[in-house]
């Protein structure tokens, strides 16, 4: 018999179940090898020990037993544009475990694979919108449990949970709640197990109140988020000490669903009023329910134990602190300084503590210290006063009276180690009234009151503004003629590349630009995935072939670069929060931002910055945090990653996207108290720390007004407040209006006057036609009507940004045309 001929062998359950996980893999290797690395360390450290009964790290060369098929079909990101990439690999626990040596039970493990190979068992991954919330276990006898008991010490139970876009999860068993046959899983091998460790594979928070409702007896419970690529293997080097865990909880555990301040108001289709109003996540527990909380804003256990001294002082509104910590345990590891302000309640009533600073040691030694210096402004932490209680309405304040400055592990253990008096209240900023709600949507909303911060409730205060009145105030003025270069003819077509070569000025450019070339500058090219740009790409912007402007090509993001090509899986965004390290962020996002510019893209459609504000919101994997400043400085860290290589972040979605239901049509009500100091503070903190070239609108309606159609959120605040000198893009697609202030202005030219320069992705479809309608130059010189200033501006602003990115004029990721 020859070799073509002899017969082949049945392949293993293993085998089998190896060529399943690698399925719709990318093909390539990875463009940038280092980020394999980066992604791995940043995915151990932002792992969350919540409980350790010294059954971790894994006792060395002991075998265990590992329950739960997600320790095989490990969930390493959530689904939808945030994080669909091509990865390279995918790495399970299992497959870490094993690189690392840890003996794995082999009749348990043998039983997992045999039935996760078969076809019936593989994962069904659903379709868009509807992709699973979790993954039906493996039926095990409890003889099967007590047999592994007895072979092993120690078992590992993950649990998983899927998070994903255009969809929120739901308080149902399988998606926030426990199913039976986890808890019945959890229950029997608890009982039968000496030592158990439970890992949360999840996206989001989901519930854990059975720690306490329960008598399953756990000894340890890590959060493990998703990891990206590297999932796998830098959950293995936590479990089996390689890493000492150093993750901080970026969000608030409530006992109960019921406790979340916004349980009540959110998933519904048409509208959610944000009655809790300031006091989300810990502001409210920390302030109003702390017995309700399960492990508080923060909290993170180690490996070692830490002590820290700290000493603090205030220079007028800067206040520094000196920290002293020391490793007084016998494993190397970090850990996270957390700085807090407790504001007098004053007038306006304040949240008990809000963070103020923070700051991550480096590897310390078992004995070792580090000393670390950590600044903040007393600005930062102003409060915005929208009903004038203050005596400055519209305004940053810092009310009179007593403040203190606290220090420590988490949002509870901090203590104090300032104390200081403001004799008057102080004017931080004046700011005017903006994104106002009408008055007959009004709501009460949550407020503290008198000197002890009783929960109360007020109504939303009274306000209006002359919109109309303000917008055409300050309509940008048409440029004035300009002199042509030097050697052209008056009648020749502009070029932009005397525009690159420094022979012509930008403003003489768009001086020169018709308003058909104009309209075209404030649209994206058509379809997604340019042919100008790498197979996969997002779409393209900057589209005026004809002047030699180069496009610009987006790619989807945060979890990675969303093309056909292979690229690296990253850490979700919640797993890089809980990190607490700005500048390991940073130096992921350099790596990501070398790779993005080799496959010939400019910008990344990240990071995702909406606030954690209710657990269910399918993207709260893209997003950091339920506070505003971690939300803000991890962010700017992506911005400032891939900017340093020559490419644009784009950070989204500005504002309010905090839930997936019906989240092209939802009006997010928020007062502008709450609006100001969490859903755009976070953005604001970005903006000034990092510069974005780039920057991308919400679906969702804030106050009545889409956000693309939103002047006050786009020109007064982002350009006026805030000094934003970049491009606004809206989400791709955006919902057909007619402006109430101007009547002859609808879609494209209300999304102008309302100061967002650029439609996404543009299609040319009939379908878009019908949708929105290239609309924006009907009325171009009527009253009232769109006007010649608004199109240069917006032309600036885009071709501005082609000039920072300075693509040449044959774009390196090009397809060659049919």
């Amino acid at each position: 018999m020859s070799q073509s001929e002899s017969p082949q062998l049945p392949a293993t359950p293993a085998a089998e179940l190896a060529q399943q996980l690698s399925r719709g893999l990318g093909q390539e290797p990875l463009a940038v090898p280092q980020l394999a690395q980066a992604c791995r360390a940043l995915a151990a450290d932002g792992l969350v020990l919540l409980k350790n009964e010294q059954v971790l790290p894994l006792p060395p060369q002991e075998p265990v037993a590992v329950f739960g098929r997600c320790a095989w079909h490990y969930f390493t990101v959530g689904y939808g544009s945030g994080g669909d990439v091509r990865a390279p690999y995918k790495t399970n626990l299992i497959q870490g475990l094993r690189e690392q040596g840890v003996p794995l039970d082999p009749l348990l493990t043998a039983r997992y694979e045999t039935w996760l190979a078969q076809p019936q068992n593989q994962p069904d991954e659903g379709s868009w919108g509807d992709w699973p919330m979790s993954l039906p276990e493996m039926p095990l006898a409890e003889t099967e449990i007590t047999a592994a008991a007895s072979r092993c010490r120690t078992a590992v139970l993950v649990i998983g949970r899927a998070a994903g876009e255009d969809r929120d999860n739901v308080l149902e068993a399988g998606s926030y709640y426990l199913t039976q046959a986890e808890r019945q899983l959890l229950e029997q091998v608890s009982r039968s197990f000496s030592r158990l460790a439970v890992i949360m594979d999840c996206g989001n928070l989901i519930d854990l109140s059975w720690l306490v409702t329960e008598t399953w007896p756990v000894g340890a419970l890590l959060y493990a988020w998703q990891g990206g690529m590297e999932s796998g293997r830098a959950l293995a080097d936590v479990l089996t000490g390689r890493v000492n865990p150093s993750g901080c909880l970026p969000d608030t555990v409530p006992l109960n669903y019921s406790d979340l301040p916004s349980a009540a108001d959110f998933g519904h289709p048409d509208y959610n009023n944000y009655v809790e109003d300031i006091y989300v996540g810990y502001r409210y527990f920390e302030s109003l329910a702390p017995q309700k909380v399960l492990f508080p804003f923060g909290f993170g256990l180690s490996y070692s134990q830490f002590s820290l001294q700290s000493a603090a002082r205030r220079q007028g509104r800067q206040v520094e602190l000196d920290c002293l910590v020391r490793n007084a345990g016998p494993y190397p590891g970090r850990r996270v300084i957390q700085v807090y302000l407790r504001a007098p309640q004053g007038q306006l009533g304040r949240p008990s503590r809000e963070l103020a600073a923070f700051a991550k040691t480096g590897l310390l030694a078992a004995g070792g210290q580090e000393r670390l210096q950590l600044t903040f402004d007393l600005a930062d932490c102003a409060a915005f006063d929208d009903s004038g209680k203050s005596g400055f309405p519209y305004a940053w304040v810092l009310e009179a009276g007593s403040y203190e400055v606290l220090a420590g592990w988490d949002v509870r253990q901090a203590r104090t180690v300032l104390r200081f008096e403001l004799d008057q209240t102080e004017l931080v900023k004046q700011c005017e009234a903006a994104m106002v709600l009408q008055p007959d949507r009004r709501f009460d909303r949550l407020v503290r009151s008198g000197a002890a911060g009783e929960p109360a409730c007020e109504p939303l205060p009274d306000a209006s503004v002359d919109l109309a009145g303000r917008i055409l105030q300050r309509l940008p003025q048409p440029l004035g003629p300009q002199p042509a270069p030097a050697g052209r003819r008056p009648d020749a077509r502009s070029d932009f590349s005397a525009v690159q070569n420094g022979t012509q000025s930008l403003t003489a450019f768009v001086a020169g630009l018709s308003p058909r070339e104009l309209e075209a500058l404030s649209r994206g090219q058509g379809k997604m995935d340019s042919p100008d740009g790498p197979a996969g790409n997002a779409g393209a912007l900057a589209c005026l072939k004809p002047q030699n402007v180069p496009p610009l090509i987006t790619t989807d993001g945060p979890a990675g670069i969303r093309l056909r090509h292979t690229t690296a899986q990253l850490p979700s965004g919640t797993a890089l929060a809980s990190s607490f390290d700005p500048e390991q962020i940073q130096q992921l996002y350099r790596l990501v931002g070398q790779e993005l510019q080799q496959l010939g893209a400019d910008i990344l459609l990240a990071p995702g910055m909406n606030l954690h504000r209710n657990p269910l919101c399918g993207r709260n994997f893209e997003y950091f945090s339920e506070d505003p400043l971690l939300t803000g400085l991890s962010a700017a860290a992506v911005v400032r990653g891939l900017q340093s290589q020559g490419v644009s972040a784009c950070p989204k979605h500005l504002a309010a996207n905090n839930q997936e239901t019906c989240r092209n049509r939802n009006d997010s009500r928020i007062s502008q108290r709450a609006l100001r100091e969490l859903y755009l503070r976070g953005f604001e903190r970005m903006v000034r720390d990092s510069r974005p070239l780039v920057m991308m609108t919400s679906y969702n309606l804030i106050n009545g007004v889409y956000s693309h159609y939103n002047y006050d959120l786009a020109e007064t605040i982002l350009r006026r407040d805030w000094g934003y000198q970049g491009l606004l893009i809206t989400d791709w697609w955006m919902q057909p209006a007619v402006s109430p202030e101007f009547p002859a202005l609808r879609n494209d030219a209300y999304r102008i006057r309302a100061g967002v320069d650029v439609v996404m992705p543009g299609d040319d479809n009939d379908w878009s036609k019908e949708k929105l309608g290239h609309t924006l130059l009907d009325s171009l010189g009527q009253p009232e009507g769109i006007t010649l200033g608004e199109l240069q501006a917006t032309a600036r602003r885009v071709l501005k940004t082609v000039l920072a990115l300075k693509p040449g004029k044959a774009h390196p990721g090009a397809r060659p045309q049919a």
